[in-house]
């Protein structure tokens, strides 16, 4: 019987959510998606010193933004609850006296100082950071080289502790990666990694293969800087004999800096000015906000979009896939090894592309939020959605309906008089005088009607009308942009029009 496909999420509650986080998430969530499985959240908060408060609800709010929709998670349960690690903990401590009973492991009784003291004694020019490793530990206050009843003596002073694994020596740990292939590391350069921390909670080693066992995960996705980690879960899966059980396991390339020199951080988000994290994030301690993809203006549907192609491509010479095609087309074979540059210019191309594809319909509530927020009068859903079809082509982010289409709902305070009088002559200006009289006696009022009028008397006054265009423009609008002059015309009516066109006028005679 083929074992039910099982993924799963799991970030620490530390702050913002990163573009590559999202990206995990989203991987995880199409490959389940594709084979029937389940797509798991697990709030990984076993390093309560870096527990951030309000980041876990972040984190869904996040997920929820972006339509990846946990099957099992802390909001929701499962069987395999709990899904936080910190409601977890009294089990981590039974496995890692499990390792220490089996040999596997054992119980380091070294303080901070001895910690520091070792580092120093044992540094040198060609190993300038030291490891609690095989070379080391046989030299350090722990239950391999005291006495058992000097260990039991430090127990029983409730002498603090923590378990570390044992590395064996001279052995090759090997593993297949999904995306990598063969992957082997030579266990003498590895270190005997804490596994349950002094207060008992477990670290990231443990408990991720504890909570990958316990869950059932049959494949686990996570981005390349775990790789030197690999070899120690390997070894523990082997130790608590689950080797079996283990998930097949992808690490998934790096999001680069747009120059490609180095993983992609929040700091070149500040410094070359776009955003790196999904939603915004407030920090609780400065009340800094750093902006979100949400907030400055892209549509959940292209961040994913945009997010998918980074890392993988698919077989099609097209670029733009809902969800639903994005889970029938992803494939781990198609996610590239090398890291991906990340391009905030065609981040918004495919933002572009997505408010231009996307019904107005569907872009009513964002676009209604947005120019509410912006202080606009929005009362007539059925005269929005008029709008929001005649601009929404020039808006690259969901920010830009309040360039592009408050004209429509106020009439301009300000005017671009300095493109008009460039050209301006008195010919221009007694073909406007004599179009308002013109408009006023129209009975029927739309785009084709006044495209009519304003070129029959254009033709009169054998003006181009080229010549007329943008100055109509600036005075409907108050700049040189928008959508088709007359289709504004129509929109905002013969009355309001008229007075525009006017008020323009008086400014410039």
């Amino acid at each position: 019987m083929t074992k039910e496909v099982r993924t799963r999420f799991a970030p620490s509650p530390t702050g913002g959510l990163h573009l590559g986080g999202v990206r995990t998430a989203l991987y995880s969530y199409l490959f389940a998606k594709k084979n029937n499985g389940k797509f798991i959240l697990r709030i990984e908060d076993t390093d309560q010193n870096r527990y951030v408060a309000g980041a876990e609800q972040y984190i869904l709010n996040c997920l929820d933004w972006c339509g990846i929709q946990p099957d099992e998670s802390p909001a929701q349960g499962g069987e395999y609850a709990p899904y936080r690690q910190s409601e977890r903990k009294e089990m981590y401590k039974k496995y890692a006296l499990k390792l220490v009973e089996s040999g596997h492991a054992y119980l380091a009784f070294d303080t901070p100082e001895e910690l520091e003291e070792m580092r120093q004694h044992k540094k040198t020019a060609s190993n300038p950071s030291p490891q609690y490793d095989h070379q080391v530990r046989n030299h350090m206050k722990n239950s391999l080289r005291l006495l058992p009843a000097e260990v039991e003596a430090l127990l029983a002073s409730e002498t603090p502790y923590v378990v570390r694994i044992k590395v064996p020596e001279n052995e090759f740990i090997s593993f297949d990666d999904l995306i990598r292939g063969p992957i082997s590391n030579d266990s003498n350069l590895l270190d005997d990694k804490v596994l349950l921390k002094a207060d008992g909670m477990p670290t990231y080693h443990l408990a991720v293969v504890v909570d990958d066992y316990l869950m059932k995960i049959t494949h686990a996705f996570r981005g390349e800087e775990w790789l030197p980690s690999a070899p120690i879960h390997i070894l523990l899966w082997k130790y608590l004999g689950w080797e079996n059980e283990m998930p097949f396991w992808a690490h998934l390339p790096l999001i680069l800096k747009p120059d490609g020199n180095g993983k992609l951080s929040k700091r070149d988000g500040d410094r070359l000015g776009f955003p790196i994290y999904a939603m915004d994030w407030t920090d609780p301690t400065s009340f800094e906000i750093t902006k979100g993809f949400k907030e400055i203006g892209f549509l959940p549907q292209a961040f994913i979009n945009m997010l998918a192609m980074l890392g993988w491509s698919s077989m099609e010479a097209k670029e733009i896939f809902s969800k639903e095609e994005l889970i029938d087309k992803f494939s781990i074979e198609r996610v590239h090894k090398a890291g991906a540059k990340f391009d905030y210019e065609k981040a918004k191309w495919y933002n572009h592309e997505w408010i231009k594809n996307t019904p107005a319909q569907e872009l009513l509530p964002a676009v209604k939020f947005i120019l509410m927020d912006a202080q606009l009068n929005i009362s007539d859903e059925d005269y929005l959605l008029q709008v929001i079809s005649l601009v929404k082509d020039r808006c690259i982010l969901l920010n830009d309906f309040v360039t592009q289409a408050s004209f429509f709902f106020k009439t301009p305070t300000s005017f671009d008089t300095e493109a008009v009088l460039q050209k301006w002559t008195i010919e221009k200006q007694q073909f406007f005088q004599e179009l308002l009289p013109l408009f006023e006696m129209m009975t029927i009022w739309n785009a084709t009607s006044i495209e009519s009028v304003f070129k029959e008397l254009s033709v009169a006054k054998q003006i181009k009308m080229g010549d007329l265009q943008m100055p109509f423009r600036v005075m409907l609008v108050g700049g040189k942009y928008g959508p088709a002059v007359f289709n504004i015309a129509e929109a905002i009516g013969k009355k309001e029009t008229a007075a525009r066109c006017q008020s323009m006028l008086n400014l410039i005679q």
